[in-house]
């Protein structure tokens, strides 16, 4: 069970190329891109399965399934697909898409594992060991019935109800999952480390190609429209580099023109400044200089300043005056 269950998703592949071929639906780009991922991840699990123990009989199996691990499995799956079925499906089941599914993943891991004891009980009836003597071998076979009709009703009902591209990526997740754990519970088949990571890898990259292909299977995209949208969005994004550029040059314009013009109007109002300044030495000069030709006239003063009267004059002493 843990090599069969994750190989399911190669039937959504087979599907996806018949649809191609014979209905003609188009499979884009990333549609084939999600069956390389799903390939690639099966191929990592085909080739680190665990090697099964020999099973020789229905009773064997049976005594596999009482044992205290699968049998607590067993109440505690049971005890949630009851409550999920009575008390959260008929409130929450038509807006959260995992109650439905919940109970198909719950209720197929039961399927899976009942299924193994049937394939058993025929295999080892046709080589001559009769196997449907075991009243065992019926009790499977109800398990298989009931599980299966409550599987395809609540499936049915998730598919009514919400897109497949949500349901089926999710169901197998789910299914895979639950289905794995009770085969490792019930079988316990024995694997090391590194059979166990490299299956988780294959594991993720299975789902990675099923969500890939059913998300994106409406979309009809080739390769030269996807180049022509990159080559669009990058010349958008050159054009808004440059009006972004544009603007912020005309911004630094305009600032540097503000800064010019606080500048020069500061060097007119400093030349103002240096003119009254002018002036006034000017005037002062000049007022120094008619005293000094008065004293000059007078002859009183002239003998009373020898130097004076030698021909010479005083310099007057000019005071900068820049603040009048």
């Amino acid at each position: 069970a843990i090599l069969v269950t994750p190989l399911g998703a190669l039937s959504i592949i087979i599907s996806a190329v018949l649809a191609h071929i014979f209905l003609k639906e188009q499979l884009n780009m990333f549609g084939v891109l999600g069956c390389i991922l799903c390939i690639t991840g099966s191929l990592a699990i085909v080739l680190h399965a665990p090697a099964e123990k020999p099973i020789d009989s229905v009773l064997q199996v049976w005594n596999l399934a009482m044992q205290p691990g699968f049998l607590l499995y067993s109440i505690v799956a049971m005890a949630l697909i009851l409550w999920l079925i009575f008390w959260v499906a008929p409130e929450h089941g038509q807006q959260n898409v995992l109650v439905y599914l919940g109970i198909c993943s719950l209720a197929g891991s039961f399927t899976v594992t009942s299924c193994k004891a049937l394939g058993v009980a025929l295999k080892l009836t046709f080589q001559g060991d009769n196997q449907l003597a075991y009243v065992h071998f019926y009790l499977f076979l109800l398990i298989v019935v009931t599980c299966l009709l409550t599987q395809m009703n609540y499936l049915n009902k998730a598919l009514d109800l919400f897109n497949t591209a949500i349901v089926s990526p999710i169901y197998y997740v789910m299914f895979t999952l639950l289905t794995i754990v009770a085969s490792l519970i019930m079988f316990q088949d024995e694997q090391t480390r590194v059979q166990m990571a490299t299956q988780a890898c294959g594991f993720i990259t299975i789902v990675s190609g099923t969500f890939l292909l059913h998300t994106t299977k409406d979309l009809d995209l080739t390769r030269l429209q996807l180049e022509d949208m990159v080559r669009s969005s990058s010349s958008g994004q050159d054009d808004l580099t440059a009006a972004t550029g544009g603007s912020a040059s005309a911004g630094a314009r305009s600032v540097r023109e503000r800064r010019g013009g606080g500048a020069r109007a500061e060097a007119q109002s400093n030349s103002i400044e240096l003119g009254k300044g002018s002036a006034g030495i000017e005037v002062k000069v000049e007022a120094g200089e008619k005293r000094a030709g008065g004293s000059a006239g007078g002859a009183g003063e002239d003998e009373q300043h020898p130097l004076l009267a030698g021909g010479s004059t005083r310099k007057p002493r000019v005071t900068p005056a820049f603040g009048m």
